[in-house]
């Protein structure tokens, strides 16, 4: 008899004990085997798709199918979103398709070549959906060898531009470009120069000198040679920056155009030849670091230059991407884009993506960009091509081997944000922090999309407030999340 009771009273005890832990469990934290950590609670389903990409590559832009709940009352940041607050519509996100990332491109056979421009330049199924491309006019300093489109012997000269051409284009990038086309029709193209060609120049060098004044107008019909040869082939150039880091007179190639003859060039020649010729391809000026916004805010300040131009365009080898809002409150009536930040073959996976995320991704719109472009789209194990004086370790979105592709760190950060906010798409409101840096969208279709970087070195759970929607997360330590509505 005792010994019945005594197994009664261990079944009961047993029975308390796994009560009390079940109802526990009610406020403890589940296992995410996708997270590879401690998720939230699944309180109940929410619809937001969430991707990811980790420090330690562990997940690239990776769709998870855990890791959020809807929001539990808490005291995390709350990453409040509003659609009620507008700023700037954004154009698209992308790279430059240097002459060198066309060479490697259009050397992949056929198949090879068509599933890579699809997974780039679709946005459906696990396409990242590039939108925007720069490319150069003439060489960049990531082609085989520097080039213009009418380059003479020495002595020599054509204002008239009789010997203009762009069959150096035709071999890889108009080929390439064309397939890009055929599968994004309404991709965004803008240009920029690195040289004049150097006999319209102070130095008869590719490498530094500046555009002599006489050769103003010739070069302004240098520029419509270009676009018009360009569309004759069926591309559309949107936009051109009249000179590529118009400050760096040490690239191979590269020219000087200070703000006063940039000011000069553009109202008295580029502008009016564009209008006469009845061109809409955008100037944007500038196209260099924010350390020196009196640049493009003096060539803005010309009244004569200011109708012709669309905006000012940035780097940031240099000075604060929210530099970028002096320009922007100095002349609120212009549009900012980002163009061009490069990723060091010699720079860690995890460094790279953290200060990408917080200076582009997220610094660059919420300081007014339109764009954001990554500087090279691809290039070989040993990132060549490059010409004699050009960057030996830009590090290419894509490593390109034969047909062999690999991603790079620049390749899923456009990812984190090209296949889902779209052309189109409209920066809105949302607070942010140090530690949870961020930025908001709704798109076109009407999606909120939030992205979110863990900028510290530790996990950190919080909230996103959406509308009827919030929801609760988390980001492992250098993480990056874009959460879609």
């Amino acid at each position: 008899m005792k010994i019945k009771n005594i197994k009664i009273m261990y079944k009961s005890f047993a029975l308390t004990l796994l009560v009390s832990a079940l109802f526990s469990c009610q406020s403890c934290q589940n296992i995410d085997d996708s997270l590879n950590t401690i998720a939230p609670p699944m309180s109940e389903t929410v619809d937001v798709d969430f991707y990811l990409t980790r420090a330690d590559e562990s997940a690239l832009f990776l769709k998870q199918e855990n890791g959020i709940s809807a929001f539990n009352d808490n005291t995390n940041f709350s990453i409040n979103v509003s659609d009620g607050t507008t700023y700037q519509e954004m154009d698209g996100f992308g790279y430059s398709l240097t002459g060198g990332s066309a060479l490697h491109i259009n050397n992949m056979s056929a198949s090879s070549r068509s599933t890579l421009l699809n997974e780039l330049f679709k946005w459906d199924e696990n396409n990242i959906g590039v939108s925007y491309l720069r490319v150069s006019i003439g060489a960049s300093d990531l082609d085989v060898a520097p080039f213009s489109y009418n380059d003479l012997s020495s002595g020599e000269t054509d204002v008239d531009m009789s010997n203009f051409s762009i069959n150096k284009d035709k071999e890889n990038l108009i080929p390439v470009l064309k397939e890009i086309l055929a599968i994004n029709p309404n991709i965004k193209i803008a240009a920029s120069p690195w040289s004049a060609p150097t006999w319209m120049k102070t130095n008869q060098s590719t490498v530094g000198g500046s555009l002599r004044t006489e050769y103003y107008e010739a070069y302004a019909t240098y520029f419509i040679k270009y676009i018009e040869a360009m569309a004759s082939e069926g591309i559309t150039i949107s936009a051109i920056i009249p000179q590529n880091e118009p400050l760096n007179a040490t690239n191979n190639p590269s020219m000087v155009m200070e703000a006063s003859a940039q000011a000069d060039f553009i109202k008295n020649h580029l502008g009016p030849a564009f209008q006469t010729a009845g061109l809409s391809t955008k100037i944007i000026a500038y196209g260099h670091n924010p350390d020196r916004t009196d640049f493009p805010i003096s060539v803005l300040n010309d009244a004569q230059a200011n109708p012709f131009i669309d905006g000012s365009a940035f780097h940031l080898y240099a000075g604060r991407i929210d530099n970028l809002s002096l320009v922007h409150n100095a002349h609120p009536d212009k549009n900012i884009y980002f163009s061009e930040q490069w990723v060091s073959a010699n720079e860690a996976f995890s460094d790279a993506l953290k200060w990408h995320a917080r200076e582009l991704l997220v610094g660059a719109p919420r300081n007014w960009s339109k764009t954001i472009l990554e500087w090279n789209l691809a290039a070989d194990a040993n990132q060549d091509p490059h010409t004699d004086g050009g960057c030996t370790e830009c590090l290419g979105a894509l490593t390109i081997q034969g047909n062999d592709v690999t991603r790079n760190v620049a390749y899923y950060i456009i990812a984190h944000v090209a296949k889902y906010v779209r052309p189109g798409s409209v920066r809105i409101e949302s607070n942010t922090s140090s530690e949870l840096p961020n930025v908001a969208y709704k798109t076109p279709d009407g999606n909120i999309v939030v992205i979110v970087l863990n900028n510290t070195g530790t996990r950190k759970d919080f909230n996103i407030k959406v509308s009827d929607k919030p929801i609760s997360t988390a980001l492992e330590a250098g993480a990056i999340g874009t959460f879609v509505w």
